[in-house]
């Protein structure tokens, strides 16, 4: 192998390296840094200046002493590299197209060609990374500098190249974001996680990650500067608690190196190609060969340079938990729908003084939790006609029915829990909407009464055990609220506490449960959860201060009546799971987009139609309105017809706003 060409000529200022007739220029003041040019220079920043074609060359010569490839070449692509037998090649690349984040496939080779002209001009894949690691029956058996040893065996070989996070470090640090590997001069962190990939026959294995770690302030620039970048994994799979990858310890990555957080940091985790490592290893080929983790191959192919086009395309970051610390990912596009359905639903048709309660973004940040909510529990029921039977009003049902829809729709676990004394009427109200095509099957009924101290987190977690929650998320509609003096009041100052289970304590207990969130819905501040506006509700609201629930929710979603936010929930998860950036960021990049059961999800939202019958269903069972205790098609003393009805067709208007 021929060594590299190497001339020194110096001026004042500077000092002139020509390596394969490549003229590198370098301040005179660092001259005694690179005393042996060959072995010494590229350790620093030269190599980020270096074009491709020279970086190969030098490589090839193996004379570098750096561990991975972060930083160099700035601006164009480089690759992971997996190089299987040729029976296994058509396998591995459907593996990669099912899994686009973490294995964005750049090319396949021919068997046993050791170039790829659309990569590269001049490269040799069995030189021309850093260090290999080859790999029998799944176990790594090593490492080299060079796979030329076995050209026989890669005659019948496939190399594949797949994009790399390296690539984007240069576009994030042009949007003003420090790379925290590149300043700490080592390796980008990896890590595997819980979260299983598609496979495809032999190969199936956990998604990987690279962690960066990046300043709060920044954290939409990051994700804006990388999502369009879908060669080189695209936008973040994850922001916030590495737990919620199963990832245990961010100082003991499984590849490459610790990455230290500054104060102020947040972990945002991006796709990572040794997933294609991974599953090397799972599929136990006899032989297989792929680069050692951050030592990429460098391409010739410059970085695009990507003008995001519309608000569908624009990604916003939303903070939807403090413990563990969680944020989501949303289209600019689906989250100004979102706020769009919040101004609906916050006009005041009873004049009660509501507006004053009204929290901008709290159904968007809500509907984001919920979004990633495995499985929800449901809670409704105001006894507000304490001397009829049922006592129950008929604001609040059909809402909580219209968010159980749109998560059976979406194939969430949703259970609803209600007073004992009120299970029968629930129970025959619930099989009445399954039978009106409302409910796709019977949602689980639930009932709680305190027994013990811990009966709460008995009721939440397996065991009472706070790890282990059967419910990330509780909502409660139009659910009547405990106030400060312990009582529950309807609005005219009616203490209706023997009506009323002490479903609070499960609002209570969920604050002190990691990863369990909490959402009320309320139109008059009596509710469950309206305790974070209490001070306002005492202020502006009629009896308010009495009557104000004390029991606070992290998100309060206020509305002119209760069955809308409802409504609005239902329409925002839809919105939100048809955002294919939201999509993507909840599947974590890998399996593919869920948008051919768009359908299913649209034909669960309520309709004028199927809330007239369920309204009428409820009357049937002497379920009145709230104001005006009467039997006739209202709710809240308002007419179904031109209100209820004129506000479900808008809220369905501008969830259909713009779609093709």
């Amino acid at each position: 192998m021929l060594e590299p060409s190497v001339s020194i000529h110096f001026s004042s200022k500077v000092f002139a390296v020509t390596v394969f007739q490549e003229d590198i220029k370098i301040p005179v003041g660092q001259k005694a840094f690179y005393t042996s040019f060959a072995e010494e220079m590229f350790v620093t920043g030269g190599l980020k200046s270096l074009l491709p074609h020279v970086l190969r060359r030098i490589i090839r010569c193996n004379r570098l002493s750096i561990s991975n490839t972060s930083g160099m070449a700035e601006g164009y692509k480089q690759a992971n590299v997996v190089i299987l037998h040729k029976s296994l090649a058509d396998d591995f690349e459907k593996f990669c197209h099912a899994n686009a984040g973490p294995l964005p496939l750049l090319c396949r080779s021919k068997p046993g060609d050791w170039k790829c002209p659309s990569l590269s001009g001049d490269s040799d894949i069995r030189t021309d990374c850093l260090q290999y690691r080859i790999y029998e029956h799944g176990a790594c058996t090593g490492t080299l500098k060079s796979l030329k040893e076995y050209s026989e065996q890669l005659k019948d070989m496939v190399t594949f190249y797949l994009g790399c996070s390296f690539s984007f470090e240069k576009a994030v640090q042009n949007a003003g974001i420090p790379v925290r590997n590149v300043e700490q001069k080592c390796n980008v962190s990896m890590y595997k996680t819980a979260v299983p990939c598609y496979g495809v026959s032999t190969f199936c294995c956990n998604l990987v990650v690279t962690m960066r770690p990046i300043p709060e302030s920044k954290l939409e620039a990051a994700v804006l500067a990388t999502s369009e970048l879908k060669e080189a994994h695209g936008a973040p799979i994850h922001v916030g608690d590495p737990g919620l990858l199963g990832i245990q310890d961010l100082s003991k990555p499984d590849y490459g190196d610790p990455v230290h957080l500054h104060p102020g940091d947040i972990p945002v985790f991006w796709a990572c190609g040794v997933t294609g490592v991974e599953a090397v290893i799972n599929c136990r080929a006899p032989l297989a060969f792929t680069h050692s983790p951050g030592c990429m191959f460098i391409t010739d192919l410059k970085n695009d340079n990507v003008t995001v086009r519309s608000s569908k395309e624009v990604p916003q970051v939303h903070c939807v938990s403090q413990d563990p610390l969680h944020y989501s990912i949303v289209s600019a596009e689906a989250a100004q729908k979102i706020k769009n359905l919040e101004t609906l639903i916050g006009i005041d048709p009873g004049d009660r003084g509501i507006i004053h309660l009204l929290r901008q973004d709290e159904l968007l940040k809500a509907c984001l939790s919920i979004s990633h909510a495995r499985s929800v529990l449901i809670t409704t029921g105001f006894p507000t006609h304490f001397t009829y039977e049922p006592p129950e009003e008929n604001d609040g049902p059909p809402g909580a029915l219209a968010i159980a829809a749109i998560l059976q729709a979406l194939e969430k676990e949703v259970a609803i829990v209600t007073d004992q004394r009120a299970m029968n009427l629930n129970k025959k109200i619930i099989e009445e909407a399954v039978q009106l095509g409302i409910l796709k099957r019977p949602v689980p009924l639930l009932s709680y009464q305190k027994e013990s101290a811990d009966s709460a987190l008995m009721f939440l977690c397996e065991n009472g055990n706070p790890g282990r929650p059967r419910f990330d998320h509780l909502v409660a509609i139009e659910r009547a609220g405990m106030a400060a003096d312990g009582n529950y009041y309807n609005a005219r100052k009616v203490n209706i506490k023997h009506l009323v289970d002490p479903i609070d304590e499960l609002f209570l207990a969920a604050q002190t449960i990691p990863g369990v969130a909490t959402t009320g819905v309320g139109d008059g501040g009596n509710e469950l959860g309206m305790g974070k506006v209490k001070d306002t509700v005492k202020k502006h609201i009629k009896n308010g201060d009495v009557i104000a629930c004390d029991v606070e929710a992290d998100f309060t979603i206020v509305a002119g009546v209760s069955n809308w936010g409802g409504y609005a929930i239902a329409c925002a998860l839809y919105i939100l799971s048809t955002c294919e950036i939201h999509d993507r960021y909840l599947r974590k990049a890998v399996g593919f987009p869920q948008i051919s059961k768009k359908m299913g999800w649209l034909s669960a939202l309520p309709s004028v139609t199927k809330e007239e019958k369920l309204l009428k269903t409820l009357v049937r069972h002497g379920v009145r309105s709230g104001k005006t205790a009467s039997l006739e098609m209202e709710v809240d003393g308002l007419p179904f017809y031109d209100t209820h009805s004129v506000m479900i067709e808008k809220l369905l208007q501008e969830v259909q706003r713009g779609l093709s």
